[in-house]
């Protein structure tokens, strides 16, 4: 059954490992029979949520930025791929303070519900990204009608790896397979 994809990538950097990989993904949704939306955040403006708590009631945020539009897309989309470099073992500051604008979907109906994660890090290792799938599952577990469906990790393609991304072709691979499968 086709789904809805939204797959959001948090890098700031102009052709980021994780952005590559998370297009890779996209190219294997796409492939498997899904309707794919790419949203990159580098040229976003998103700010901080103030914690006024008026989105509970208005359904919407005070703030006139770009992420209302892409909360709105987090709503209408079946499936959701957040796409993040590691840094310091967590998210991203981008998405984290994207997933902290998506207050306004709390009492909102949502259409998601598998919630995945796409890391990438110049470390290997589960470890490494344990601590921001615990991050976002916090998120998910304020929508219970959705779960955390699963991760993909880019480990070993840190920001020297740039350059020499096309060399892995493995990781890429993967992230292809990953995409087909959601």
């Amino acid at each position: 059954m086709a789904k809805k994809v939204l797959i959001i990538s948090s890098s700031l950097r102009n052709r980021s490992n994780s952005e590559i990989l998370a297009q890779e993904a996209a190219r294997g949704a796409r492939e498997a029979g899904h309707e794919v939306e790419f949203i990159s955040l580098k040229d976003k403006d998103i700010r901080f949520c103030r914690g006024c708590l008026a989105c509970q009631k208005l359904l919407k945020c005070v703030i006139k930025d770009d992420a209302m539009a892409i909360v709105e897309q987090i709503k209408n989309a079946d499936t959701l791929v957040f796409a993040t470099p590691i840094y310091y073992y967590e998210l991203s500051g981008q998405l984290k303070t994207l997933l902290d604008r998506c207050n306004p979907l709390y009492p909102q109906e949502y259409r998601f519900r598998d919630v995945y994660l796409l890391t990438t890090s110049a470390e290997e290792g589960d470890e490494v990204y344990k601590t921001a799938v615990g991050g976002l599952k916090g998120w998910i577990e304020c929508f219970p009608e959705s779960r955390f469906a699963g991760v993909f990790s880019g480990g070993g393609v840190g920001i020297e790896n740039i350059a020499a991304m096309e060399e892995f072709k493995t990781v890429l691979e993967g992230a292809f397979q990953f995409g087909k499968q959601l």
